[in-house]
């Protein structure tokens, strides 16, 4: 893996790295952030950069108005909506990780019906079904 795209030295000085990791390997788990890390390219590398850094070295860390429980079923809805099903799995995975339960989950699946349209919500849900499978949760109680 090449971190070409930010020097080791500015990682090591880099808070919202640091941090950002710490909240990716919390939220998504240690295999999902690893697999990531693992696969980049140098062309996919400033990628990884920048969504460890901004995205969960900034937008994940205030935790004191939108817990992350909240902000995992919030970007479901996004990725539900932009019907990123892959990104979806990793974060229905995450609000697992977060502490939200199958009824949340299937609340956020259901109520991205009338505004997402059909067949964005029935990919979700496919989402959905194949992540909870995987985890071993019972979604039929």
């Amino acid at each position: 893996m090449d971190n070409s795209s930010m020097k080791n030295s500015d990682k090591d000085n880099n808070a919202h790295y640091d941090n950002g990791l710490k909240v990716r390997t919390e939220v998504m788990g240690a295999a999902h952030v690893k697999r990531s890390l693992d696969s980049a390219t140098p062309f996919t590398q400033p990628l990884q950069d920048w969504i460890i850094e901004h995205a969960w070295g900034s937008t994940w860390q205030d935790d004191s108005v939108l817990p992350r429980k909240y902000r995992s079923l919030i970007t479901m809805a996004f990725l539900i909506a932009q019907k990123s099903p892959a990104e979806l799995k990793g974060h229905i995975r995450g609000a697992i990780n977060n502490g939200a339960s199958v009824a949340e989950i299937r609340e956020v699946l259901l109520h991205s019906l009338p505004y997402c349209g059909a067949p964005a919500s029935q990919e979700a849900f496919r989402a959905a079904i194949e992540v909870l499978n995987d985890m071993d949760i019972d979604i039929n109680k």
